[in-house]
């Protein structure tokens, strides 16, 4: 049995699956947590990364890995390889003014990048640093994002030039055009303020290897976590997927790519070469962990209670920016709870109208993907959230269409152990493993609810 790894190092948690390279069986798995914060040591999930591997029984066995991570985290290095400061993730929003000054510099920057930054993208980052720790921005020496920092300590190289990536991970840092598969340097010194020689990670292919450990190891090009998503449940052209991590997020596969200067739509890039527009949205299934504080029930019963309401909770609405919000670009807002009545203060209409708002911004991320000429055959639910009933039901009643949720299990990881299974096996095409059984789920469509939560969306803004 030829076996490989994957691994997703994700907001709060880093997971590693080892599969069969032909089949996709699982073999084993393991998991560690990682610090909360918008601002974390990256030496943390080092350390993740060594437990969940010891959990899963180690990688004596195993033949190639490859890792996906989280998106657009600034993880800045000097000329030895040493990390400067904490590694800032994609959900810290104090890189807002920054964003938005470069988009004001740069008009043309969704043509160029495919996107128009808010503050989650890396090179908002830099421009903050570079702007607030000038000493910190005089020693960068290369630029990384966790995944491909992950991957470089694996491959046991202390030197910076050997740090690489892949272009669906290099397409969420605002320097790096997807249409054309190479960095923007310019924009970068721009960015920076500064004219100083730094090291970008370089791009390898899906098919390929990027370096092999000390025991032999190969280690594969890696992904952003939403490419390795869809590439875990093997999406293809027309597929929307519909993610419910930390963060909510709507992308689909596309021969396609996307300039949206409006922000709405970030042009990314897919593992196997093709785009990845995508939506992403701060808060999703923390709106859930909330709930369930409020309501002091387990996610089970808060999926009970909310199915037990109508739609639309009796007119309770929520506006689910808990920790600001990328789309819209609000990241200094907060939550709001509105048309609270005698009538709906109850366990059963919280319970609607939290899982319903979590779901109304992840609705209008699908429904501007198809504005944008975004073909949609097929919408995939995945992630955490995803396992509750009543959550694919909501979402079906609000996306107004069929929606498909293949079994709980971990597609970032999954991804990343597939692509590394491609690179291995050398075919033209990557593996198919068998999903398992996807169930299929159709609900009433509720416009209503939507019209409600977007009229509160904009007496907000």
């Amino acid at each position: 049995m030829t076996l490989v790894a994957g691994v997703d190092s994700s907001t709060q948690s880093v997971k590693i699956v080892i599969r069969d390279a032909h089949t996709g069986a699982l073999i084993r798995e393991g998991r560690a947590p990682h610090p909360d914060g918008t601002e974390v040591d990256p030496a943390h999930w080092w350390s993740a990364l060594q437990e969940a591997i010891a959990a899963a029984g180690g990688l004596q066995d195993v033949e190639a890995i490859s890792i996906g991570g989280q998106q657009h985290g600034m993880v800045l290095l000097d000329l030895q390889g040493r990390v400067i400061r904490p590694a800032l993730l994609w959900n810290d929003t104090r890189s807002a003014k920054e964003a938005s000054d470069i988009n004001a510099e740069f008009p043309e920057i969704a043509a160029m990048t495919g996107s128009s930054l808010v503050a989650s993208f890396t090179a908002s980052k830099v421009r903050w640093v570079a702007d607030h720790e000038k000493e910190n921005a005089s020693r960068i020496a290369a630029v990384c994002l966790p995944h491909d920092w992950l991957s470089w300590k694996l491959s046991g190289s202390a030197d910076i030039n050997e740090i690489f990536t892949d272009r669906s991970d290099a397409s969420g840092t605002g320097y790096f055009s997807a249409k054309k598969n190479e960095y923007l340097p310019e924009l970068f010194a721009k960015v920076i303020r500064s004219d100083q020689k730094v090291i970008f990670p370089r791009i390898v292919g899906s098919k390929e290897f990027g370096a092999t450990s000390p025991s032999g190891l190969k280690i594969g090009a890696g992904a952003g976590d939403n490419a390795g998503a869809g590439f875990g449940i093997q999406a293809q052209e027309g597929d929307v997927i519909v993610s419910l991590g930390t963060s909510g997020t709507a992308f689909a596969i596309s021969q396609t790519s996307t300039h949206d200067a409006s922000g709405t739509i970030a042009g990314f890039a897919s593992v196997t070469g093709d785009f990845l527009p995508l939506v992403c949205t701060l808060n999703a299934a923390r709106i859930l962990d909330a709930a369930t504080a409020i309501l002091g029930v387990t996610y089970e019963e808060l999926g009970e209670l909310a199915l037990k309401a109508p739609a639309g909770a009796h007119g309770l609405s929520l506006l689910p920016y808990f920790e600001g919000e990328r789309t819209p670009n609000r990241p200094e807002a907060t939550g709001v709870l509105s048309g609270i009545t005698l009538q709906n203060s109850n366990p059963q209409d919280i319970a609607r109208a939290y899982i319903e708002g979590m779901l109304c911004g992840l609705a209008d991320a699908v429904d501007a993907l198809e504005k944008a000429g975004v073909e949609i055959r097929r919408v995939f639910l995945v992630g955490g959230a995803a396992k509750n009933p009543a959550v694919s039901h909501i979402a079906s009643a609000l996306f107004g269409r069929e929606v498909l949720v293949p079994p709980a299990g971990e597609y970032v990881a999954n991804g990343a152990a597939r692509q590394a299974a491609w690179a291995l096996l050398g075919t033209e095409n990557p593996p198919q493993w068998d999903l398992g059984d996807v169930a299929s789920v159709k609900a009433v469509a509720t416009p209503e609810v939507l019209l409600s939560y977007r009229k509160l969306r904009d007496l907000t803004a």
